[in-house]
């Protein structure tokens, strides 16, 4: 009799594995994947990125350092496109001059590079107020406004037509100020100040309000935060959201539907694979599948609903890649 039952037991014990499979792999799916995509021509770090029309901009940063770039400190005026309906990369105008730690954002089809720190003497660390903002169609640059505030290792996004320039490192302390840039009039207005005062962080736009995203003190990797702040641009007022549960800096952030992803970044004791996501309207995180290659200082861009995370260094500090992942959300599996 016992051994009647083994048969219907077995069976009864596999097709519990199977299901149980199932739901590993469907949580797994539910946190998104990631793949390859070409490798941009140069390696660096400390980029930023935007994309136009289907087509990411990789802006500056540091080069990898060779004996043609040393009196220039390394510091990049390149400017790559990676077309991602080709998978294939070219290179736009070189930018005015070099720019690391710049914020870039694109609006109506021109791209804002603004602030960054550039050389000065034997520093790298000069922080800086131009804006330059370039035309896709006629490949030209312009030097547009300066920004009241000169920083580096800022966020800016765009909104109702406008760009807000957020945060970052003036030379000597970390700022909080908000200012705000209409390209139709090429005039700057003040806005409250961010409550927290960092660099290194991340500025994305959701659902209609700016979020502040972890960051550093004094440009100090040892003294990353989690803070997360949001600010209404119709009230003008900050408020404190759900700290992000790594604590980081010098990380990427992009929107894709609901969510904002937060991956990579750097620490004292390495740089980091992870990806968490924060839902607005719910206030809360959750952590997704890791990048592939850990890394810091990237430039991403979302184009049809995927995450392109470019470049960036994979140890802290000084190193350098030309590393294309691309991270697919649930929704577009």
């Amino acid at each position: 009799m016992l051994i009647s039952k083994l048969p219907i037991t077995c069976c009864i014990l596999f097709l519990i594995l199977i299901q149980l499979n199932k739901w590993v792999l469907a949580e797994n799916h539910s946190m998104g994947t990631w793949r390859q995509a070409a490798s941009a021509p140069a390696y660096r770090t400390e980029v930023a990125a935007a994309a136009i029309e289907g087509k990411i901009y990789v802006v500056g940063g540091f080069n990898k350092p060779t004996l043609s770039n040393a009196l220039n400190f390394a510091i990049s005026d390149t400017v790559e496109v990676y077309d991602t309906a080709t998978n294939s990369w070219s290179l736009a105008a070189s930018l005015p001059e070099g720019r690391h730690h710049a914020g870039v954002v694109s609006l109506d089809g021109f791209l804002y590079v603004i602030g960054g720190f550039k050389k000065s003497l034997f520093s790298v660390w000069h922080a800086v107020s131009t804006v330059y903002q370039y035309n896709p169609a006629t490949g030209k640059w312009r030097e547009l406004a300066a920004m009241p505030t000169a920083r580096g290792a800022l966020g800016v996004v765009a909104h109702q037509n406008r760009l807000y320039a957020i945060g970052g490192y003036d030379g000597k302390h970390n700022s909080g100020a908000v200012e705000i840039f209409d390209p139709k009039t090429n005039n700057w207005s003040p806005a409250p100040s961010m409550p927290t005062p960092r660099d290194h962080l991340a500025v994305v736009m959701a659902g209609g309000q700016i979020y502040t995203i972890g960051g550093r003190s004094e440009l100090n990797y040892g003294r990353n935060m989690g803070t997360v702040e949001e600010y209404d641009p119709r009230t003008l007022l900050w408020r404190a959201r759900t700290s992000l549960p790594t604590p980081r800096s010098g990380m990427s952030a992009a929107v894709v539907g609901d969510w904002i992803y937060v991956v990579g970044g750097e620490s004292k004791t390495g740089t980091f694979a992870t990806n968490e996501a924060y839902h607005p309207a719910t206030d809360h995180w959750r952590t997704m599948t890791p990048m592939p290659t850990a890394r810091h200082g990237s430039g991403s861009a979302v184009v049809n609903g995927q995450m392109y995370v470019i470049s960036g260094g994979p140890e802290p500090g000084g190193s350098f890649s030309a590393i294309n992942e691309v991270f697919i959300t649930l929704a577009d599996q």
